[in-house]
């Protein structure tokens, strides 16, 4: 499978001008060529080369493998904004937020990543440099660090492109690195049930409940700040602003890591070392999620509630567990979440009396209590059971890529 090693660059100032420089010139180019692109409905790339690869050689200066991969990048953008037109991403066809979204031609920013392949960047693991392309030539000993663990993934499974990204000053490489694999457990002994909510972020069915409520104080207290900044709307409150911009989703990020990565230790067994990712999967237990997808559609919430649904990244979580229960060989089966939290899971009776608050689940025919989210977590383990049993395959991705 695939993963993703971020290590940190090191430049000089004369280097990070040059790296400014060139990513600059691509955004610029790639940008020229979306918009070529839309006005020429050219959205592959073999079409918008023909349009587009002269003039991004002349005008910017950029090599032959520069422009090819600006242009690459190009009609990716185009092929995933298809993707979230036709997912429902933004809103549904005929709205505002649909229009804007199709109407327009793709802009990169600035700083966006730009891909770089073996031609135009080489590693020299020993002495932690790098030799890379610039539009000022070749930069050659280009430092670079990270932590221990990622440098060793890296020097030893590093194959394909990586992104060249800075981001709030400073420079990082994204290197696309093939892990082995651990063999799929085709015999689970059983499943465990998680439910995803916003009040606990996940519900196990062995009883383990990943509270939410600290994180949910501490994403208001950043609504409200950045309410308050945009308001003032001072040349101090918009440097603050840009200070903590993208700090709520960096949290997010880092804490649906760690939950996966509990979770999916809590269906196969005690964690492992960082080389050791065969050690997963001891107990031979499966993992069993809800299927999410449509969500913001189907809830019917009050204001300050889609708030909360809409920033959470559940479909985050729910790929992070995927991707580590693919490596720890793990089988992942998503199942229907239809009345997970009105069904009783020992009697089966379903009805919406039976939960008289959000957290509690009190059984109208049988009396059976329990705590709301742990009720529909067992549902979900014993659907994803019966799901495996009548001859579903694990539905753990193919290819998943994280930073």
């Amino acid at each position: 499978m695939k993963l993703v090693v971020r290590v940190k660059l090191l430049p000089t100032p004369v280097q990070a001008a040059a790296l400014e420089a060139t990513l600059h010139a691509c955004n610029q180019a790639a940008t020229w060529a979306a918009g070529v692109a839309f006005e020429e409905n050219a959205r592959r790339p073999l079409e918008l080369r023909k349009h587009a690869y002269a003039e991004i050689r002349v005008r910017w200066g950029l090599g032959a493998q520069a422009a090819q991969h600006a242009i690459k990048k190009t009609c990716d953008a185009y092929t995933t904004l298809k993707a979230n037109l036709r997912n429902g991403r933004y809103g549904r066809p005929g709205t505002k937020r649909h229009a804007r979204a199709s109407g327009k031609p793709v802009v990169f920013r600035p700083q966006a990543a730009q891909p770089y392949d073996d031609r135009m960047l080489s590693w020299q693991h020993q002495a932690r440099t790098v030799s890379i392309w610039t539009t000022a030539g070749r930069l050659k000993g280009v430092a670079f660090t990270g932590q221990a663990g990622q440098l060793e993934v890296l020097a030893a499974h590093r194959k394909g492109e990586s992104d060249l990204l800075c981001q709030g000053g400073k420079w990082f490489l994204i290197a696309t690195c093939e892990i082995p694999e651990a063999a799929p457990n085709t015999h689970p002994v059983g499943f465990l049930g998680v439910d995803l909510g916003i009040v606990n972020i996940a519900v196990t069915s062995d009883g383990a409940r990943h509270c939410g409520r600290r994180i949910n104080r501490k994403r208001e207290q950043d609504r409200n700040l950045r309410s308050k900044l945009q308001k003032k709307n001072t040349k101090s409150a918009r440097r603050r602003a840009k200070k903590y911009a993208g700090k709520e989703a960096r949290r997010a990020k880092d804490i649906n890591h760690k939950i996966s990565k509990r979770i999916v230790a809590e269906a196969g067994g005690h964690l492992p070392a960082r080389a050791q990712p065969r050690a997963w999967g001891s107990t031979g237990r499966g993992i069993a999620l809800e299927t999410l997808t449509g969500i913001r559609e189907r809830a019917r919430l009050r204001k300050p509630q889609r708030v909360k649904i809409h920033s959470w990244p559940f479909a985050q979580l729910g790929s992070f567990i995927a991707y580590k229960a693919k490596r720890a060989g793990v089988p992942v089966i998503y199942v229907d979440p239809a009345y997970t939290s009105q069904e009783c899971s020992q009697c089966h009776h379903t009805a919406r009396g039976n939960r008289p608050s959000q957290a509690v689940f009190s059984c109208r025919v049988c009396g059976f209590v329990e705590h709301a989210d742990h009720n529909a977590s067992h549902n979900i383990r014993q659907r994803g059971w019966m799901v495996w049993v009548c001859g579903a395959q694990s539905t753990a991705p193919e290819l998943t890529l994280i930073t």
